[in-house]
């Protein structure tokens, strides 16, 4: 049993901090996670590769690209669910369970074929950047979404991929986000300096030896692989407001690129948490069963308003 069920929120608070330490120490089995401790999770992690990558996109000015992207991916994954269907399921049920490993393959060649169409399309037809990347945006998604409601309705596929279902989060989901986490940090770690000459001095970039296209490219993936993980949690439409809501907030606190980042993953880790609390809080006490997803984008939207109200000008994103 949920021992989350009947909580309010400072009661739910306590009881995470109380098992989180019992968790730390031991004396709480891994395979005993309540389910509302894998949202947690899951968000937090989510928040964090999204903190890092966000504060790049929004500095090279790729956010809209990667809104594409998020929204591109729905094509991969059902093309991806399809195939295994055909050459590994046969004839079987629809119902037979999707390996994220491999959606996570598919979600990347999306995210290139992203590219590579917007690069045509905007090179060849003569399209102005924005123009190509809503041309090619508004096709895959409208492909995917017809191969959804065609193929997939036994699936679920469509709510999941679309709009998330934090409560169909498992434990696996937590440990598929701690690798891609785990890979984001990494490469920031290595490779943060080429990533930062690239994004605020591209000449320099490539006077270096740097390859500009080739980090946006990288970006692209590593963006792929982030949605892919966390589609389940808040689905390919709310992706975009984790990417860049935790950044704007942080601007407001410091114009230190780096700090941004860093601010980004604590209001990201706080506000997972909060949002948490405060919908398992309402089902408790109203029996509202409201989106976790949802709660969390509006605190994000709240805060950030509050901060727009306090500071009078929007502060940059510079760099110290």
């Amino acid at each position: 049993m949920n021992p989350y069920v009947g909580t309010g929120f400072f009661s739910f608070l306590g009881l995470f901090f109380h098992r989180m330490f019992l968790l730390l120490t031991g004396k709480l089995p891994i395979d005993q996670i309540a389910s509302d401790e894998i949202q947690v999770f899951v968000l937090v992690l989510l928040g964090i590769s999204c903190s890092m990558i966000g504060a790049f996109l929004i500095a090279k000015q790729m956010t809209m690209l990667a809104n594409a992207l998020s929204h591109t991916i729905l094509i991969g994954i059902v093309i991806a669910f399809l195939l295994l269907k055909l050459f590994v399921a046969g004839s079987e049920s629809m119902s037979m369970p999707i390996d994220l490993n491999i959606l996570i393959i598919a979600s990347i060649i999306t995210g290139f074929l992203t590219n590579l169409l917007t690069s045509f399309v905007h090179k060849n037809l003569k399209l102005q950047k924005d123009a190509s990347i809503a041309f090619v945006f508004t096709t895959l998604f409208a492909l995917g979404i017809l191969l959804v409601t065609l193929y997939t309705k036994n699936l679920h596929l469509g709510i999941e991929a679309i709009m998330g279902n934090v409560d169909a989060l498992h434990l696996h989901d937590v440990k598929l986000m701690l690798y891609l986490s785990f890979f984001n940090i990494i490469v920031f770690v290595f490779a943060y300096k080429r990533f930062y000459i690239s994004t605020f001095d591209p000449s320099l970039s490539k006077g270096l030896g740097i390859s500009n296209s080739f980090i946006n490219h990288f970006l692209m993936v590593q963006t792929a692989a982030v949605a892919i993980g966390g589609f389940r949690a808040v689905g390919v439409i709310l992706f975009l407001s984790l990417l860049v809501g935790p950044i704007l907030i942080a601007k407001h606190f410091t114009k230190s690129f780096h700090k941004i980042i860093a601010i980004s993953m604590m209001v990201m880790t706080v506000f997972s948490l909060v949002a948490v609390a405060i919908t398992r809080s309402l089902l408790s006490w109203y029996n509202m069963p409201l989106s976790t997803s949802g709660m969390l984008i509006s605190l994000l939207l709240i805060m950030y308003l509050i901060l727009m109200f306090v500071n009078s000008k929007k502060s940059p994103l510079v760099v110290s």
